[in-house]
């Protein structure tokens, strides 16, 4: 199918972007495409104007700063792939990247529009959740914040308003010598993920745990901080049997059932993969290392 007949935008400042998107009725934000244009050309979305944020050149960039690392809506994946920000400070977000799609779709996709999608599945959401990222919103009333714990409302449903545009987002950035693990399962790489595992780890040099964050993606209406096994992990000391018992805690998800599996065998699987993502998160701890792409 062809999409539906539709008005074309192209602004070049967010100021310009904010006032069309206000003015305009029907209007959809373009970012990547990568999952706006599908649902356009089977016309599932039929929008009366198309508003391209793509020549909005202060939408992309990453900057660290402190203890945050900033990456604007419109940065590309493959950018993430290869900033050397990204890998040596955020190594969860370099491994999570290499599982979004394939090198196609990471060429166009961007941050912005994988948040605003939020698709429980997508990997970037896991991320933004497991790094407590907060999401930078500019609007007709000016700019503001929204931390990601409260920027889900409901499934695949942002808080953010009709008129509103995501500018970008900053992560938490965690000690150099924290250990990070993102592992998934999905029925062919490349496909979205059936469950998957986000898992950061900081220890002291005894092994007792400082800091724990384990997110679940897939499973749930959105990205899911475990917040019960992070308490679990939290002053205790690293050991196989410890993560097996922080894992169970995902045989209490309320998980999703479609045409591909049914929700016990979406719990079985966060549960395994939060074992092996925690396992392999304290065995990185003192230098993180990611997978590379072959």
């Amino acid at each position: 199918m062809k999409p539906p007949a539709f008005s074309y935008h192209l602004p070049t400042t967010i100021d310009e972007a904010v006032e069309s998107l206000g003015a305009l009725e029907n209007a959809k934000l373009l970012a990547g495409g990568q999952s706006l244009m599908p649902m356009l050309n089977m016309r599932f979305v039929q929008p009366d104007h198309l508003i391209d944020l793509n020549r909005i050149e202060s939408l992309s960039g990453v900057v660290r700063d402190k203890d945050r690392m900033r990456v604007g809506a419109m940065t590309r994946q493959r950018t993430l792939e290869f900033d050397p920000n990204i890998s040596r400070w955020m190594p969860l977000m370099h491994e999570a990247i290499l599982n979004v799609g394939h090198r196609q779709t990471r060429n166009r996709g961007t941050l912005g529009g994988s948040l605003c999608h939020l698709d429980p599945a997508a990997e970037l959401v896991a991320v933004a959740a497991a790094h407590d990222a907060v999401i930078e919103v500019a609007g007709p009333k000016g700019r503001r914040e929204i931390a990601f714990c409260d920027f889900c409302l409901a499934f695949m449903s942002p808080a953010i308003g009709f008129d509103e545009i995501v500018t970008g987002a900053s992560f938490q950035i965690w000690p150099p010598e924290h250990g990070s693990a993102f592992t998934e399962f999905s029925r062919r790489h490349g496909d979205f993920a059936l469950a998957s595992a986000a898992a950061l780890i900081h220890e002291d040099s005894s092994g007792r745990i400082l800091r724990a964050s384990l997110t679940i993606g897939g499973v749930s209406q959105s990205a899911l901080r475990m917040k019960e096994a992070e308490v679990m992990l939290t002053g205790e000391t690293a050991s196989p049997a410890l993560f097996r018992a922080a894992a169970e805690r995902c045989r209490d998800i309320d998980a999703l059932e479609d045409a591909h599996v049914s929700s016990a065998y979406r719990r079985r699987l966060a549960t395994n993969l939060a074992r092996r993502a925690l396992e392999t998160a304290h065995q990185r701890h003192g230098g993180a290392t990611t997978r590379t792409e072959t």
